[in-house]
């Protein structure tokens, strides 16, 4: 299918999200909402892609009980999917957040994984990347799954003409960017936790992006929450900054970013429009309550709006 976005969540959950009136410590906190759905990177760069109308096709782990459960949740979402089916429960995740957009997550790390489990999902991304123009490598590697896998299935993407982005943390980021993946899209925390620094201003994060790119990124998106995103791309540094807006609920926020650039630069948009676009979507995802994705027709509200500031 021309155009198609591969989605992969290895380390895929049951998302639970509880909205509560407030978030305190030592008083009590009530619920007004929760809802329980599929979760995970790559799943919800695959939701935000199909609402955009771009072609998607999602890979993921289910195994157990909850991932029954998952699967039944996924057939609601209404693009097609491959689960690769692992022998151990996959997790549950629980995110609190409260009307102001104070949240806690919790996640669990995860099953283990087998050698042969690893093979097998290595082995589904090799199938789809046939007809595929991009490969979304998205969240954090199980327990038995090697540090190198999102290395090796960037590596194994070029070979066979298919753009990479890479979306995770820790020693994966590092091994990944260095086999130069299309563009990686850390979040604050991940990128200080990458080059063992904090990023306190603007132009901390301009200057990290760009490290991150000498590492071996060809584009390099940074998220920064409410303050945007910098990307550091061939010709400079830009920040994108969003008009401020009440963030609701910022679960998520992350993988429309991230889903929204891809959609951008697959429909021939520049670096620099793409990150606008990301921004936008990101903005418009933390401003909608529970855990949504905003529509392209919520998005393009929100991208007349971002101001660029070239570095």
């Amino acid at each position: 299918m021309k155009g198609l976005i591969v989605t992969l969540t290895i380390n895929p959950a049951i998302d639970r999200t509880f909205t509560t009136d407030r978030l305190v410590f030592e008083d009590r906190t009530y619920i007004l909402d929760r809802t329980e759905t599929a979760g995970g990177r790559g799943i919800n760069a695959s939701r935000v892609l199909h609402a955009f109308g771009a072609p998607t096709f999602a890979l993921a782990t289910a195994g157990g009980e909850s991932g029954q459960r998952f699967q039944c949740y996924l057939q609601q979402a209404g693009f097609p999917f491959e689960l690769v089916p692992i022998a151990r429960e996959i997790r549950t995740n629980l995110a609190i957040t409260d009307r102001q957009g104070l949240t806690i997550k919790l996640n669990e790390r995860g099953p283990q994984l087998t050698s042969e489990e690893v093979s097998r999902i290595e082995e589904a991304v090799r199938r789809h990347l046939d007809g595929a123009d991009w490969l979304m490598l998205c969240g954090s590697l199980p327990p038995g799954v090697p540090d190198s896998f999102y290395a090796r299935l960037i590596a194994l993407a070029r070979q066979r003409g298919v753009k990479t982005l890479l979306d995770t943390d820790g020693p994966p980021l590092g091994l990944g960017v260095a086999e130069r993946p299309t563009v990686v899209t850390p979040n604050q925390q991940e990128a200080e936790r990458l080059l063992d620094t904090a990023l306190v201003t603007s132009s901390h994060a301009l200057a990290a992006a760009a490290r991150i790119r000498e590492m071996g990124a060809e584009l390099v998106v940074l998220s920064l929450g409410s303050r945007g995103a910098v990307g550091a791309f061939p010709d400079g540094l830009v920040h994108a900054i969003p008009a401020p807006i009440q963030a609701v609920c910022p679960i998520g926020a992350g993988d429309a970013l991230a889903a929204a650039f891809v959609w951008a630069f697959q429909q021939g948009s520049s670096p620099r429009d793409a990150l606008r676009w990301a921004v936008a979507a990101g903005t418009a995802s933390a401003s909608l309550p529970g855990v949504q994705f905003a529509s392209l027709e919520q998005t393009r509200k929100v991208y007349d709006l971002v101001e660029l500031r070239e570095a």
